[in-house]
């Protein structure tokens, strides 16, 4: 996690591969910033942007400084403040494949380390497609860049691998070339500041662990849905599909964080110890019931917010045939004390009603109902709700009397809702994770065995449906919560998808 400002770290040269693409422009740049803002970075640092495209230092800035303008959630960038940050970022015309481009920034680190009289930590930003992870990582190691490794990081942005045969080649081949401290793989959920708190919702406050565990947990439920289709990432999302995009990474560490034992300390190997235990308890999909466990669907025409909208096999790069799920549904068994027989569901999805991402711990039921005299006293179940977006808050829905002469009762919320509980906008997740690179602190960072346990608890159903085409595809229009037999999924267990309303 994010280190107090008061802890020094060494000088830092970031080197962005892909620092003329969108990622850069509205992620990665905007989140230094920030952090530059609140004397977050240290006080030498050097950001260089490499990618085919010519450019000059200061048109390389302008391009960035209009990112900034958009997506800083600071809003537009101060003159004298964007000039001080600006004046440490350059930029290098390169080709990531050829080696030789790569000693122009073994020239520029040497010329930074004799500025500043002393060794700097190096960080390579791989913003690049995912097939040019290795090729970087082969191409650092062939021109003997600076790969100390205490002070040497590379980082890794998803998707790690397409399959679990191809995430243990990519780990293969980094372990080759860098220590495991040295690679940071961000998946940005883990980076979003209510993902951070639900750690400190459970492990700093001792009434949360007695109710942590099967004796009073019946169920759990992670949703996360857009109301968004593909838009321009047809041909990406054609070949990879929602279980690969959503459900493999994010909404499985939601889980780890959700069903993970207490650590003895916040130490990042410890916590991640933790979570790659709750994947290996997950129980293991076998054929012949994957029918029973998981849903997929994709969706069809509809209309979004009064606008006629196309169908997923519609939309541009995608084929006109295509099997490729938009939404995934799944039910999760984790197979060790704590949570043997409750069961976890998971859902996402594009084209779906609203937009919305939020983890329901549902409690049982009261063993029994003493104020049950009418329909008004019909006692519904306690609930914690933690909202990730678009609202950030958590809040605990109890029964309470009305004030009255009678006694009936209500559901009420204890609520930590963000928006009103903090005086400053909560940083970026980008922001979050950018600071953890340079500070070394891996906690919220996937390591090689969490990302293969991850898939290997997908693989069979990937296969599955891979190999299985589905015939009535699209089965779900936009704008609805999804196909019929998502909800036939829960409902063969008696529960029901809970679709939270809009924040009033």
């Amino acid at each position: 996690m994010a280190n107090p400002s008061n802890i020094k770290v060494n000088p830092t040269v970031i080197i962005i591969f892909g620092g003329n693409g969108d990622l850069t422009k509205r992620k990665i740049i905007p989140a230094l910033y920030n952090l530059f803002l609140e004397n977050r970075l240290p006080e030498q640092f050097a950001i260089i942007g490499t990618s085919r495209t010519d450019f000059t230092d200061q048109k390389y800035r302008d391009s960035l400084l209009a990112g900034i303008n958009e997506f800083s959630r600071t809003g537009k960038a101060k003159k004298e403040q964007w000039a001080k940050f600006s004046s440490n970022i350059s930029y290098q015309a390169s080709d990531i494949k050829d080696v030789a481009s790569y000693n122009e920034f073994d020239s520029k680190i040497n010329t930074l380390k004799e500025e500043w009289k002393q060794d700097p930590s190096i960080l390579y930003y791989c913003a690049v497609s995912p097939d040019l992870f290795c090729t970087i990582a082969e191409n650092i190691s062939k021109s003997k860049l600076d790969n100390n490794k205490e002070t040497t990081r590379i980082i890794i942005e998803k998707p790690f691998g397409r399959d679990l045969e191809s995430a243990k080649a990519l780990n293969t081949k980094l372990l080759t070339i860098f220590d495991e401290k040295q690679i940071y793989r961000i998946d940005h959920y883990l980076g979003k500041e209510v993902v951070q708190n639900v750690m400190a919702f459970r492990f700093a406050n001792t009434i949360m662990e007695p109710l942590w565990n099967r004796t009073h947990i019946e169920h759990v439920q992670i949703s996360v849905t857009e109301q968004i289709g593909v838009e321009d990432r047809g041909g990406y999302f054609d070949h990879s599909g929602i279980l690969r995009d959503m459900i493999q990474n994010h909404l499985l560490q939601l889980l780890c964080i959700i069903a993970m034992e207490p650590p003895v300390n916040f130490d990042a190997d410890l916590v991640r110890d933790r979570k790659v235990d709750v994947l290996k308890a997950i129980r293991k999909i076998v054929p012949g019931t994957i029918d029973t466990m998981a849903v997929r669907g994709q969706y069809g025409p509809g209309w979004v917010q009064g606008k006629e909208v196309s169908g997923y096999r519609e939309e541009v790069d995608v084929a006109p045939d295509s099997n490729t799920e938009t939404y995934a549904a799944m039910r999760f068994n984790i197979d060790n004390w704590r949570w043997q027989g409750v069961p976890f569901y998971l859902r996402t999805g594009k084209r779906l009603f609203k937009s919305a991402s939020h983890i329901i711990i549902q409690f049982r039921e009261v063993p029994h109902n003493m104020f049950n005299n009418g329909e008004q006293n019909v006692l519904k179940q306690n609930r914690l709700i933690i909202s990730i977006q678009p609202d950030m808050a958590i809040r605990f829905q109890l029964e309470s009397k009305i004030p009255g002469l009678e006694m009936n009762l209500n559901t009420v919320d204890m609520v930590f809702d963000y928006s009103v509980k903090t005086k400053t906008d909560a940083p970026e997740a980008y922001e979050t994770l950018l600071l953890d690179v340079i500070s070394g602190d891996q906690t919220l960072f996937m390591r090689a065995d969490q990302v293969e346990a991850a898939w290997e608890v997908v693989m069979p159903v990937l296969d599955y449906w891979e190999n299985n085409t589905m015939n009535n595809f699209p089965n779900y229009p936009a704008n609805s919560w999804g196909p019929e037999n998502a909800d036939a999924l829960i409902a063969k267990d008696g529960f029901h998808w809970i679709n939270l309303p809009d924040k009033k």
